[in-house]
């Protein structure tokens, strides 16, 4: 993995691809609730499925918790998860800044590369109160969860970006090593993100100042 690099206080990008749990919104409480019933349900520890889940898809980490259970299986349950976590919009919030941020980068290259399905990312979107990104990658257009980096590499070509060009706002070690293996260096957004050796980070998007370059890029500095 890539060290940290404690001196850097910016980064300096032609485009930013944002995951959305985490970074753009804190799901926190919903995720809680909806796993560790799960977990539960499993006879598990819920402290120990919630270190595995943020930044992946439902089924990748019943697969990582469950490695000889069946993929069909999985899958299935993930759809009920989704189902739960639709229904439940309870203390889903924007992170601090966020609102903020994407209004800044309104006019630079983005695009939005979340675990949740679309039709997630929009609730959730809408019950921050956020603009929803375009391009998004969801759920549906990728064939493998984070960390594989698809998602992300998807997401530079919808721009068409080299990776090198573009930074990755994250929060879970799941998707900074899906940033990682993209090529693409990192903004860590939130307490989650220091474990994993992000090029930079920050609390969240209140400690980020954003300036647009002369040549459509963007500096994002911590503040």
């Amino acid at each position: 993995m890539t060290a940290a690099h404690p001196a850097t206080q910016e980064l300096t990008a032609r485009a930013l691809l944002l995951d959305m749990d985490g970074t753009l919104v804190n799901s926190d409480a919903v995720v809680e609730r909806v796993w560790r019933r799960w977990a539960a349900r499993q006879g598990m520890d819920g402290d120990a499925v919630l270190s595995v889940v943020h930044g992946r898809q439902g089924h990748a980490t019943m697969a990582e918790l469950l490695p000889e259970r069946p993929a069909e299986v999985n899958h299935a349950e993930n759809q009920a998860l989704l189902a739960e976590e639709k229904a439940d919009m309870a203390g889903v919030v924007p992170i601090p800044g966020a609102a903020e941020f994407l209004a800044a980068i309104a006019g630079v290259p983005h695009a939005l590369v979340t675990s949740a399905d679309l039709q997630l990312a929009t609730a959730r979107m809408a019950a921050a109160g956020l603009r929803f990104p375009s391009p998004r990658l969801t759920a549906e257009s990728v064939s493998a969860s984070k960390p594989d980096p698809e998602g992300f590499l998807k997401g530079a070509a919808e721009l068409g970006m080299d990776p090198a060009d573009c930074v990755v706002l994250e929060d879970s070690g799941a998707g900074i090593a899906a940033a990682r293996g993209a090529g693409m260096r990192v903004l860590g957004i939130g307490p989650r993100a220091l474990a994993h050796a992000p090029d930079l980070a920050v609390p969240d998007l209140t400690a980020v100042t954003v300036t647009v370059l002369p040549d459509g890029g963007v500096r994002l500095t911590r503040v």
